[in-house]
Protein backbone atom coordinates (compact mmCIF):
# COMPACT_ATOMS: atom_id res chain seq x y z
CA UNK A 1 0.00 0.00 0.00
CA UNK A 2 2.75 2.67 0.93
CA UNK A 3 4.32 1.80 -2.71
CA UNK A 4 0.86 2.63 -4.40
CA UNK A 5 0.62 6.28 -2.40
CA UNK A 6 2.97 8.10 -4.30
CA UNK A 7 1.59 7.34 -7.95
CA UNK A 8 -1.80 8.23 -6.18
CA UNK A 9 -0.55 11.90 -4.91
CA UNK A 10 0.69 12.66 -7.91
CA UNK A 11 -2.54 11.65 -10.02
CA UNK A 12 -4.66 13.71 -7.30
CA UNK A 13 -2.04 16.44 -7.67
CA UNK A 14 -2.17 16.59 -11.55
CA UNK A 15 -5.96 16.48 -11.45
CA UNK A 16 -5.98 19.28 -8.61
CA UNK A 17 -3.81 21.32 -10.97
CA UNK A 18 -6.40 22.26 -13.32
CA UNK A 19 -4.05 22.27 -15.92
CA UNK A 20 -6.01 22.58 -19.16
CA UNK A 21 -8.52 24.73 -17.90
CA UNK A 22 -7.23 27.72 -19.89
CA UNK A 23 -10.50 29.74 -19.31
CA UNK A 24 -10.29 29.67 -15.46
CA UNK A 25 -8.18 32.84 -14.78
CA UNK A 26 -10.04 35.28 -17.08
CA UNK A 27 -13.53 34.68 -14.50
CA UNK A 28 -13.87 35.53 -11.13
CA UNK A 29 -11.91 35.25 -7.47
CA UNK A 30 -9.58 37.10 -5.59
CA UNK A 31 -5.98 37.57 -7.52
CA UNK A 32 -3.24 39.13 -5.79
CA UNK A 33 -2.38 41.10 -8.64
CA UNK A 34 -4.03 43.63 -11.08
CA UNK A 35 -4.51 43.52 -14.11
CA UNK A 36 -2.17 45.79 -15.06
CA UNK A 37 0.90 43.69 -14.28
CA UNK A 38 3.96 43.54 -16.85
CA UNK A 39 3.33 39.50 -17.61
CA UNK A 40 -0.36 39.98 -18.50
CA UNK A 41 -1.78 39.48 -22.12
CA UNK A 42 -4.93 39.79 -22.52
CA UNK A 43 -5.65 39.22 -19.01
CA UNK A 44 -4.15 36.36 -18.67
CA UNK A 45 -1.59 35.49 -15.94
CA UNK A 46 2.07 34.03 -16.48
CA UNK A 47 4.16 32.06 -14.33
CA UNK A 48 5.53 34.11 -12.56
CA UNK A 49 2.55 35.92 -11.54
CA UNK A 50 1.34 32.55 -10.40
CA UNK A 51 4.19 31.58 -8.66
CA UNK A 52 4.02 34.71 -6.50
CA UNK A 53 -0.15 34.15 -6.33
CA UNK A 54 0.63 30.43 -4.79
CA UNK A 55 3.51 31.85 -2.31
CA UNK A 56 0.47 34.15 -0.85
CA UNK A 57 -1.83 31.06 -0.38
CA UNK A 58 1.41 28.69 0.99
CA UNK A 59 2.02 31.84 3.52
CA UNK A 60 -1.77 32.59 4.33
CA UNK A 61 -2.34 28.85 5.47
CA UNK A 62 0.87 28.36 7.21
CA UNK A 63 -0.07 31.84 9.31
CA UNK A 64 -3.57 30.51 9.71
CA UNK A 65 -2.32 27.85 11.96
CA UNK A 66 -1.98 27.93 15.29
CA UNK A 67 0.60 27.23 17.08
CA UNK A 68 2.93 28.18 14.06
CA UNK A 69 5.15 25.39 12.19
CA UNK A 70 8.44 25.80 11.20
CA UNK A 71 9.08 25.23 7.34
CA UNK A 72 11.60 25.38 4.71
CA UNK A 73 10.57 25.67 0.86
CA UNK A 74 10.68 22.63 -1.52
CA UNK A 75 11.60 22.27 -5.04
CA UNK A 76 9.10 25.58 -7.35
CA UNK A 77 8.66 23.23 -10.65
CA UNK A 78 6.88 23.99 -14.09
CA UNK A 79 5.47 21.87 -16.51
CA UNK A 80 3.78 22.98 -20.06
CA UNK A 81 1.43 25.58 -18.52
CA UNK A 82 1.44 25.92 -15.12
CA UNK A 83 3.71 25.91 -12.08
CA UNK A 84 4.01 24.47 -8.15
CA UNK A 85 5.06 25.61 -5.15
CA UNK A 86 5.90 23.58 -2.44
CA UNK A 87 6.79 24.32 1.16
CA UNK A 88 7.87 21.18 3.72
CA UNK A 89 7.13 21.42 7.41
CA UNK A 90 9.89 20.66 9.71
CA UNK A 91 8.59 21.13 13.10
CA UNK A 92 7.94 17.61 14.45
CA UNK A 93 3.63 17.08 14.02
CA UNK A 94 2.93 13.58 16.25
CA UNK A 95 0.46 11.03 14.86
CA UNK A 96 -1.81 12.85 17.22
CA UNK A 97 -1.85 16.05 16.16
CA UNK A 98 -1.73 15.50 12.17
CA UNK A 99 -5.19 15.63 12.10
CA UNK A 100 -5.67 18.68 13.70
CA UNK A 101 -3.26 20.62 11.53
CA UNK A 102 -5.15 19.36 8.45
CA UNK A 103 -8.57 20.61 10.15
CA UNK A 104 -6.77 23.82 10.97
CA UNK A 105 -6.15 24.17 7.10
CA UNK A 106 -9.32 22.87 6.14
CA UNK A 107 -10.82 25.46 8.11
CA UNK A 108 -9.10 28.15 6.86
CA UNK A 109 -9.83 27.33 3.12
CA UNK A 110 -13.30 26.71 3.68
CA UNK A 111 -13.43 30.42 5.39
CA UNK A 112 -11.59 31.89 2.11
CA UNK A 113 -14.56 30.16 -0.06
CA UNK A 114 -11.87 27.72 -1.60
CA UNK A 115 -13.37 24.43 -2.21
CA UNK A 116 -12.61 21.09 -0.54
CA UNK A 117 -11.98 18.13 -3.47
CA UNK A 118 -10.77 15.49 -1.04
CA UNK A 119 -9.95 14.55 2.17
CA UNK A 120 -7.58 11.70 3.00
CA UNK A 121 -8.32 10.13 6.30
CA UNK A 122 -6.19 7.75 5.84
CA UNK A 123 -4.00 7.43 9.35
CA UNK A 124 -0.34 7.15 8.24
CA UNK A 125 -0.57 9.21 5.08
CA UNK A 126 -3.76 12.02 5.67
CA UNK A 127 -4.33 15.03 3.58
CA UNK A 128 -6.71 17.84 2.50
CA UNK A 129 -6.86 18.88 -0.90
CA UNK A 130 -8.59 22.40 -2.30
CA UNK A 131 -9.30 24.58 -5.04
CA UNK A 132 -9.54 27.93 -5.44
CA UNK A 133 -12.06 29.64 -7.57
CA UNK A 134 -9.51 30.83 -10.12
CA UNK A 135 -8.40 26.86 -10.47
CA UNK A 136 -5.20 26.64 -8.18
CA UNK A 137 -5.24 23.57 -6.57
CA UNK A 138 -3.82 23.57 -2.72
CA UNK A 139 -2.95 20.71 -0.11
CA UNK A 140 -1.88 19.56 2.76
CA UNK A 141 -0.56 16.05 2.98
CA UNK A 142 1.81 13.85 5.06
CA UNK A 143 3.87 11.73 3.75
CA UNK A 144 7.46 9.98 5.00
CA UNK A 145 8.11 9.80 8.90
CA UNK A 146 5.17 12.31 9.33
CA UNK A 147 6.43 15.28 7.30
CA UNK A 148 3.75 17.25 6.35
CA UNK A 149 3.66 19.38 2.51
CA UNK A 150 2.05 21.66 1.34
CA UNK A 151 1.41 22.66 -2.45
CA UNK A 152 0.10 25.03 -4.77
CA UNK A 153 -0.60 24.42 -8.33
CA UNK A 154 -1.58 26.78 -10.55
CA UNK A 155 -4.47 26.36 -13.47
CA UNK A 156 -2.80 26.58 -16.99
CA UNK A 157 -1.09 30.29 -17.28
CA UNK A 158 0.86 31.88 -19.89
CA UNK A 159 4.79 30.60 -20.11
CA UNK A 160 7.41 32.70 -18.44
CA UNK A 161 10.42 32.56 -16.39
CA UNK A 162 9.63 31.83 -12.79
CA UNK A 163 11.69 33.34 -10.20
CA UNK A 164 12.67 31.95 -6.87
CA UNK A 165 9.89 32.23 -3.80
CA UNK A 166 10.88 35.81 -1.85
CA UNK A 167 8.75 34.17 0.95
CA UNK A 168 11.30 33.87 3.84
CA UNK A 169 11.19 30.72 5.73
CA UNK A 170 10.39 31.20 9.42
CA UNK A 171 13.99 28.56 10.46
CA UNK A 172 16.33 27.44 8.14
CA UNK A 173 16.52 28.09 4.50
CA UNK A 174 18.21 24.95 3.39
CA UNK A 175 19.22 26.37 0.13
CA UNK A 176 20.53 24.03 -2.03
CA UNK A 177 19.65 20.91 -0.03
CA UNK A 178 17.66 18.50 -1.89
CA UNK A 179 16.23 16.02 -0.48
CA UNK A 180 15.13 18.57 2.72
CA UNK A 181 15.62 16.94 6.13
CA UNK A 182 12.93 15.03 7.90
CA UNK A 183 11.32 17.09 10.53
CA UNK A 184 13.29 17.81 13.43
CA UNK A 185 12.07 20.86 15.44
CA UNK A 186 10.19 20.05 18.59
CA UNK A 187 6.75 22.00 19.43
CA UNK A 188 5.11 21.65 22.61
CA UNK A 189 1.87 21.35 20.98
CA UNK A 190 2.45 20.05 17.51
CA UNK A 191 5.01 17.21 18.65
CA UNK A 192 4.05 15.34 21.70
CA UNK A 193 6.62 13.59 23.57
CA UNK A 194 9.66 12.86 22.10
CA UNK A 195 10.21 9.40 21.28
Amino acid sequence: MSRLFPVVATVLALALSGCGNEGTMSGGGSSSGSGSGSGREGGRMDMQEAAERSDAMLDAVLEAVDPDLQWAHGPTTTRACGVTRRRAVMTVVSADRRQTFLDRAEAFWRKSDYRIKAVNKDDVFPAVYAVTEAGFGVSVSFRGKGQAFLEADSPCVKESKVAPSTAEPNGPAYEGVYPLPRPNVRSGFWSGPAD
